[in-house]
């Protein structure tokens, strides 16, 4: 009853919240912010946290909100910028605060009158210039090995100490002993930004700058320091070689994409400059937010120290672009593009992105042991043994449209992406009918299950109440599965609904065996969503063949029943668009050309 007033007090405190722009903390009864989120309008985005039909996520950071602060910003680019502050200082729990899974390496330029160059797994905010990350630690101790065999580098500690005598190094020629007066400030800086070029993917330009040099010495008949250029360009233009990697372009560009089941997120980035591959690294937390305003979030920390900008960054989900462009602009001073990629190789590119992105989250979900949530489900649903798998079906469509179902399974747990499974639902003649959806999705299923000889699940959850419990129920009987227990979760309160006679139940959402349902209906919703959303891109790709000249209705039908989808399309060779796709060698290349922009 306490805790349900000091809700209530929190509630209250939101609707007194004025409709300017601004940034909200959330805090708990410690007084400790466990939540900053921003608003174009603070009225609007903190009352919708305690609507009745918010999701799981939602409701579980509203029962720990005691108090809410807030600070109005003159517009949300300012709400912006003061949020990723208001971050760094509280570092709230519920917030994204990603950390980079596998602390990959990175090459340090420190910012001293004479810098030193060397690997590191920490990011000191010091100046420095940092390059990376490294995935791959051989190539980052190749690119060392080379700089350090070129330029000379002092290898000695910070900050540099002057000295009568050079070191060892100096004498075995790995050293320019600036310690000892041996090289002017103005000629070591120059092999410094000689190496940043080189760092940055202008291996060629680097190439192209010693060989000139080269040439001018052996001009001015100084051979030793001419055989000296030679061997350096050799090294280089061995390193370039087995660093490059088939590229498109001559820009910077970054490829971000995020995945995230339930409250487990990781965001995948890929790196290209000068059309090379130069990182690449995971990203995992644990947040409230949903993927947009978290991807959001993301590219707002990683980007802020202004290191590394790319001239262009494609992710994977709508966030606000003109708001992070105008950061890139304002803060940074960078004129960064950024979009979603609907065709050609960036597509691609991201999409590898996204599927690493994808197994991360997955593999971190089946490492999650949840034997002991099973068991209270048990206890919960009145079950005979904890059910070790759960199957879950959602339906998603669109005014009648795309009338999708999904059915996910979850074994021991956790998800079984390897057994999830849409059906497009052929029944309705597009009438907008979800309990006809379920009947059919339902009888597609079990049916199957039986003349395959299937493993039974022990648990079928379906999402919504008793009108969507007893559909299934029904299906289930006249097949002959009536030992098969069926609950819905109706998502206003989370209320468990039952196939017999038992009165629904709700439960603290704190109790880990409704956690594990929610779990299981949120990865239905998405999957479902997903699978509907697929559909109407299918059908915008209809349009969008159509709209090069020689191909109509039928043409475009043909091509998307043969190739299944325009990733598939762009993939294909010319003389397979041309033989499988039943076209001409004008129109092959014609939508070559299309689809490759």
């Amino acid at each position: 009853m306490e805790k349900e007033k000091e809700n209530n007090n929190a509630y209250l405190q939101a609707k007194e919240l004025p409709e300017n722009s601004g940034c909200y903390l959330m805090r708990d009864e410690k007084n400790t912010v466990i939540y900053v989120g921003k608003a174009k309008n603070l009225h609007k985005r903190v009352v919708s946290y305690f609507l009745k039909d918010r999701d799981a996520k939602t409701k579980a950071l509203v029962r720990k909100i005691i108090k809410i602060d807030h600070i109005i910003t003159g517009n949300e680019y300012e709400a912006l910028v003061l949020e990723n502050n208001l971050i760094k200082k509280y570092n709230p729990h519920y917030n994204i605060m990603l950390k980079d899974g596998k602390s990959y390496p990175v090459i340090r330029i420190t910012s001293e009158p004479f810098p030193k160059v060397f690997k590191t797994r920490r990011i000191i905010k010091d100046g420095s210039k940092y390059f990376g990350p490294f995935p791959d630690v051989r190539h980052l101790d190749q690119y060392l090995e080379l700089i350090d065999r070129t330029f000379n580098f002092r290898k000695c500690g910070t900050p540099l100490k002057m000295r009568e005598n050079p070191c060892l190094y100096y004498h075995l020629g790995r050293c320019s002993a600036p310690c000892c007066g041996k090289i002017t400030q103005e000629d070591y800086n120059k092999n410094v930004q000689k190496v940043i070029k080189f760092l940055e993917g202008g291996e060629q330009k680097l190439i192209d700058t010693i060989k000139s040099e080269m040439l001018e010495a052996s001009n001015h008949l100084n051979f030793e320091l001419a055989s000296k250029k030679r061997d350096v360009l050799r090294a280089l233009e061995s390193v370039a070689l087995k660093q490059q990697v088939e590229g498109f372009n001559s820009e910077s560009i970054d490829y971000c994409a995020i995945e995230m089941r339930v409250r487990i997120c990781t965001v995948s980035i890929m790196q290209f400059r000068e059309g090379k591959l130069i990182g690449k690294a995971l990203y995992r937390a644990e947040t409230f937010g949903n993927e947009t305003e978290t991807l959001l979030n993301f590219l707002i920390q990683y980007y802020s120290d202004g290191q590394q900008l790319p001239k262009e960054i494609y992710v994977s989900h709508e966030i606000d672009f003109n708001l992070i462009k105008q950061y890139f602009k304002t803060d940074l001073k960078h004129q960064t593009e950024v979009s979603i990629p609907q065709t050609g190789r960036h597509f691609r590119i991201l999409k590898m992105a996204r599927e690493n992105a994808k197994r991360d989250v997955e593999n971190r979900l089946k490492n999650k042991d949840n034997s002991s949530s099973l068991i209270i489900l048990k206890d919960l649903l009145e079950l005979e043994t904890p059910p070790k798998l759960i199957e879950g079906f959602d339906i998603a469509q669109l005014g009648g449209k795309y009338t999708v179902a999904s059915l996910i399974s979850f074994y021991n747990g956790n998800p079984d992406p390897k057994n999830y499974r849409r059906f497009n639902i052929k029944s309705l003649n597009g009438g907008i009918d979800d309990y006809g959806a379920m009947k059919e999705a339902v009888h597609r299923r079990y049916s199957r299950v039986i003349k395959e000889n299937l493993p039974y699940p022990d648990l079928i959850l379906v999402d919504g109440g008793q009108g969507q419990v007893n559909v299934t129920r029904n299906e289930l009987d006249e097949l002959g599965l009536a030992q098969i227990p069926v609950v819905g979760l109706a998502k206003e309160r989370e209320t468990i609904v039952f196939d017999d006679d038992r009165e629904d139940v709700n439960v603290d959402l704190s109790n880990e065996g409704l956690r594990v349902l929610i779990a299981v209906r949120d990865e239905c919703h998405r999957f479902a969503t997903t699978a509907n959303q697929a559909m109407r891109s299918k059908d915008a790709s209809f349009k969008l063949l159509e709209t090069i000249e020689g191909v109509g209705p039928k043409t475009s039908s043909r091509l998307m029943k043969e190739f299944v989808s325009l990733d598939a399309l762009v993939d294909a060779n010319l003389e397979e668009l041309r033989t499988r796709g039943k076209v001409s060698d004008k129109l092959a290349l014609r939508i070559k050309e299309k689809l490759s922009l």
